[in-house]
């Protein structure tokens, strides 16, 4: 490995006014602005590191400022230093003594964490000429299992299980790695059920994807049982009705229990494969009971959540207590792909399939490379999937491509984090060219001029 020091580095702000199209708003966040924390690495060498965690608009600066932070963690340390005991270095940047009292492995915090880190994987493998999935394919079992921090999660799995589970599975990786080159990684489509779409923009999105043979169509759903079920049957009516057809359902936290469990019977007919996030991401107890209760209805409907789960431990709650039936995980809000690498483990122990949660900027280009790894050198199921929405990937030097509903690997170095230098003239906040223009012609305010109100 060169060996290089770290020197400086680079945050900015990035937003989207996507609230303008009413992308990305589903029952309870009705109107966000897709954002991320953007970390740029600099060496003493040519390469750089580039990283990202994903919100939704306000607030990013908090985890801006944050990462500034926290650089004091990672300053003059060299690759070599780092990597060659990563679990270790992961441990020492989430638990400073004062920062983590903010947050133990959450919120803010964890989040500016998972941007710094998510920068090393991407200076790693930039260092090494590799994409990250082909980077952690690579490595011998014993190096892979060094990265991850085992801490709070070894009643669940510990190193040595992780090590024998990429033993046992080294003989098929060449043979599932020519699958995913000649078919590309399975997707599902996020993109047609925004909750503020109208019925025309409904059954246009629909047509659309099913033109691009997507199978797996995921809808938000909520206040209203009888707004959810109208949705779900135009969907219906558009795509198919035939098992082939798969309808996902997501409450994204907006219900309570009981609400959860009246409100999918009200439209179990439509036959949802399963409702994502029915009730608070933190309930692991509530889960379990919409769970058992979903499992009785005419047409039973799985559960799944994990896009908002801040970190390992909660997975292992949610494994412990059996309240989902798959994990959707989201490398942009755990602590980076180190902790990520933790629930995957958890995962393949206990035999839970892990999909992947793309809903954010940058983030379908991040997890695409733990899901190739995933399905090349651990999981034991041949059907797990990435989800897919079309926004925001035109603004990185790597974007994600689509060909016939799967993703194709990507092959440049890297974790496929950088973005173009336009997006950061025209997005940067405020200071971007198209932000400027927004504040001007006043379609939005500048959120960062705070004023107390006397």
């Amino acid at each position: 490995m060169i060996e290089a020091e770290i020197v400086d580095i680079e945050v900015c702000d990035v937003r989207f006014p996507t609230s303008m199209w009413k992308i990305g708003n589903d029952s309870l966040h009705t109107n966000p602005n897709h954002a991320c924390t953007y970390v740029i690495i600099h060496t003493n060498t040519k390469y750089k590191g580039y990283g990202i965690a994903a919100t939704l608009g306000r607030g990013n600066e908090f985890v801006v400022q944050t990462c500034e932070l926290m650089f004091r963690f990672v300053k003059k340390r060299t690759t070599t230093e780092i990597y060659s005991n990563f679990a270790s270095f992961w441990r020492q940047l989430t638990t400073d003594v004062e920062l983590r009292w903010l947050g133990v492995e959450c919120g803010v915090v964890h989040l500016a964490a998972a941007a710094i880190v998510n920068a090393l994987w991407d200076l790693w493998a930039r260092i090494e000429d590799k994409p990250v999935w082909k980077l952690l394919m690579n490595m011998t079992p014993e190096q892979l299992v060094s990265t991850v921090d085992f801490r709070y999660i070894r009643d669940v799995v510990t190193e040595e299980e992780a090590i024998e589970m990429l033993k046992k599975d080294q003989s098929r990786k060449e043979e599932r790695k020519k699958i995913l080159e000649s078919k590309g990684h399975p997707a599902y489509t996020a993109d047609i059920g925004w909750w503020s779409f109208n019925n025309q923009q409904l059954r246009s999105v629909c047509k659309k994807f099913k033109k691009l043979e997507f199978k797996e169509y995921k809808t938000c759903v909520g206040p209203t049982i009888s707004v959810s079920w109208k949705k779900c049957n135009l969907m219906r009516n558009v795509v198919g009705k035939g098992s082939d057809k798969i309808l996902i359902v997501d409450a994204n936290q907006f219900w309570d229990k009981p609400e959860a469990i009246f409100s999918v019977k009200g439209f179990n007919q439509m036959r949802p494969y399963c409702i994502e996030e029915p009730t608070s991401p933190d309930d692991a107890l509530g889960h379990v009971a919409i769970r058992d209760a979903l499992k009785e209805l005419k047409y039973p409907v799985r559960v799944s959540c994990g896009e908002t789960c801040a970190n390992r431990v909660l997975f292992k709650q949610f494994l412990k207590f059996g309240g989902v039936d798959f994990w959707n995980i989201n490398v942009g809000r755990l602590g980076g792909v180190n902790e990520a690498l933790a629930v995957y483990f958890m995962a393949k122990k206990h035999s839970i399939p892990v999909w992947g949660h793309a809903g954010g900027v940058g983030l379908g280009e991040m997890i695409q490379h733990l899901q190739i790894w995933n399905f090349i050198c651990l999981s034991e199921f041949t059907d797990i999937k990435i989800e897919y929405t079309s926004h925001q990937h035109g603004y990185f030097e790597d974007p994600v491509f689509i060909r016939n509903a799967a993703y194709l690997l990507p092959n440049r170095p890297g974790f496929s984090t950088q973005l173009k230098d336009k997006c950061i003239v025209r997005w940067s906040y405020p200071e971007g060219t198209r932000w400027k223009y927004l504040f001007v012609t006043k379609r939005f305010k500048n959120e960062l001029k705070y004023q107390k109100k006397l």
